[in-house]
């Protein structure tokens, strides 16, 4: 078996979860949707933890962030590569998820050649 290619994507705003979806998908990347960290996590349960090969996630969710569940996956030694999405990026936002790792944070709505630049770096060609 090849190398891990899904996409899970993590957001509670749904238009905004299927438009990223429909994007990874164009570029050739299979997807996973989640409408809370808590879904995603729940789900992460019931599989093995290196099904996702990158995860795509918004910051600002009801009950637990994406930093809190990225957090959480970092603690669990599962954390897959991650992009964070916000629609309010700020510097400070920006060196506190660096800091722990992430691949970036990008603004919302996302700029395509960006994520298709940080899959690739992540995932290989599609």
């Amino acid at each position: 078996m090849g190398p891990v290619r899904l996409v899970s994507v993590v957001d509670d705003d749904e238009s905004a979860r299927l438009a990223t979806k429909n994007l990874v998908r164009s570029l050739g990347w299979p997807t996973c949707t989640f409408d809370s960290a808590q879904s995603y996590l729940q789900w992460l349960s019931t599989v093995r933890a290196d099904e996702t090969g990158c995860l795509i996630s918004d910051v600002r969710m009801p009950g637990m962030s994406g930093i809190e569940m990225f957090d959480r996956l970092r603690a669990l030694g599962v954390a897959p590569p991650t992009v964070f999405m916000t629609a309010f990026p700020t510097d400070a936002l920006r060196a506190q998820v660096m800091a722990k790792g992430a691949l970036a944070l990008l603004e919302k709505p996302v700029d395509v050649v960006v994520l298709e630049h940080h899959l690739t770096r992540v995932l290989g060609a599609p």
